[in-house]
């Protein structure tokens, strides 16, 4: 009998198990995949971002004359490059063991399916529990009239084995992952038009984040069409074919980035007394507990942002609960980031928000062309945007594109946990030169 049972090693589900343990209870932590890290550690943040980098010093070595560098056109080896990232993920994924072993959690291999609510079937096994936390993440969004085979129609977990860079390739999605994986083989030498069905790319953003983004995306040799609505999506003859309202695209590569939805097959949430609401989440309360009072849930599948950060810090505060303490979330205070080049990175309200909230409000922006750090680089392409409540100057949300944007929101982060304001970050000395520059200076430009 175990005290809780994990369903899921990713990030929500083995941050939550090495908690329970070290909080005193006895774990144990159910997974599918023989590497602990979920999708996010196997075909997701992990391999992308090593994808990303290895796609940019590319690009970087490709444009080096233009800084007096003279070195021979490079050339890309796909299946070299593949090889980093595998053994990158390898790595991380046995660290994941390693930290298992030394608190005492008891791994277990396979599909877990609730028997009641104080038993799991995995393969021929029966396990009990006093608690469950299911943690078993996302998996993509596929309308049923696009044909899947990893190879020409791919989701984001086939995009990332490609074994040569295709000649044209469209991104269906203008969402994070599409843009980044777009970003990729775009740099890689592809031909990339991403089609989005409505009229905006990364729709969770600020509209002027996202139209500058746009723009910097299109200077990148990107295409875009919007308002797409997509019949059907299937490979014929090695080939990827769409089909549209208007017309037939033939290419080598689709990448289908339209989503992802909640990974609830084969849990027989029934048998415990639960069942999915109407968008196929867990609903939980604020203590994460679902509808029977033994069974918590976490991470992607009880939904609001699908990041990895953001189940991780459910997964410790669940832990907490467990034990009797008050774990919590500030949801308010997350950071979004797209790990482009330039990076783009969010927290907290957009205009669009504030203004259907009715909340007064100012702004505050500094061109990331008046920034020293920038200017030094050669990388002068974006703004900081802070926006502020008109009244309290309390920072209700900041908005940045430039390099290493994803690490400059966190000053905006901590900030924010405080209930800090604008004038707060403008007081601050800043070091000189560097990218935090443009946050201080956008605070200064609040009016």
């Amino acid at each position: 009998m175990f005290d809780v049972i994990v369903i899921g090693g990713g990030p929500a589900g083995y941050i939550a198990a090495i908690n329970c343990s070290k909080n005193g209870m006895k774990t144990g932590c159910v997974e599918t995949s023989k590497l602990l890290g979920g999708s996010c550690l196997n075909v997701g943040c992990i391999p992308s971002k090593t994808l990303l980098e290895i796609s940019h010093k590319f690009s970087e070595f490709s444009n080096c004359h233009n800084e007096g560098i003279m070195v021979s056109k490079p050339q890309i080896n796909v299946e070299q490059m593949m090889s980093v990232k595998t053994r990158r993920l390898q790595t991380l994924a046995g660290g994941i063991d390693t930290l298992f072993k030394k608190n005492k959690v008891e791994r277990i291999f396979g599909l877990a399916s609730f028997i009641d609510s104080n038993t799991i079937a995995v393969a021929n096994d029966k396990f009990s529990a006093k608690k469950f936390i299911i943690a078993t993440g996302s998996v993509p969004n596929v309308f049923s009239d696009f044909i899947i085979d990893e190879k020409n129609v791919c989701t984001s977990t086939g995009i990332l084995s490609l074994t040569e860079v295709p000649k044209k390739m469209v991104v269906i999605g203008g969402g994070y992952i599409g843009l980044e994986l777009g970003c990729v083989w775009s740099r890689l030498g592809s031909e990339v038009m991403v089609m989005e069905g409505g009229n905006k790319i990364m729709p969770s953003m600020d509209d002027e984040i996202s139209s500058k983004s746009l723009q910097i995306f299109e200077k990148q040799s990107i295409s875009f069409m919007f308002n797409q609505n997509i019949n059907k999506v299937y490979s014929k003859n090695n080939k990827a074919i769409i089909e549209t309202n208007e017309k037939m695209f033939e290419l080598d590569v689709v990448l289908v980035a339209t989503g992802r939805k909640p990974n609830t097959q084969g849990l027989n949430l029934e048998n415990a007394g639960l069942k999915v609401n109407s968008k196929g989440f867990i609903d939980v309360d604020k203590k994460y507990k679902t509808l029977a009072d033994n069974i918590y849930a976490i991470g992607d599948v009880i939904g609001g942002a699908m990041l990895a950060h953001k189940a991780e810090h459910e997964a410790i505060a669940v832990a907490e609960n467990l034990i009797g303490k008050f774990g919590h979330v500030n949801y308010d205070v997350i950071p979004g980031i797209v790990y482009t080049s330039p990076e783009i990175a969010s927290i907290g309200k957009n205009e669009q928000e504030l203004k259907n909230s009715g909340i007064d409000y100012k702004i505050g922006k500094s061109s990331m062309v008046a920034n020293s750090r920038s200017q030094a680089i050669g990388k002068t392409e974006g703004f900081a945007k802070i926006l502020a409540c008109k009244k309290t100057d309390r920072v209700l949300g900041a908005h940045i594109i430039g390099c290493e944007a994803g690490s400059v929101i966190h000053e905006i982060a901590v900030l924010m946990e405080f209930n800090g304001s604008a004038q707060d970050i403008a007081m601050i000395c800043h070091g000189h030169p560097t990218f935090n520059e443009a946050v201080k200076e956008a605070a200064l430009n609040i009016i």
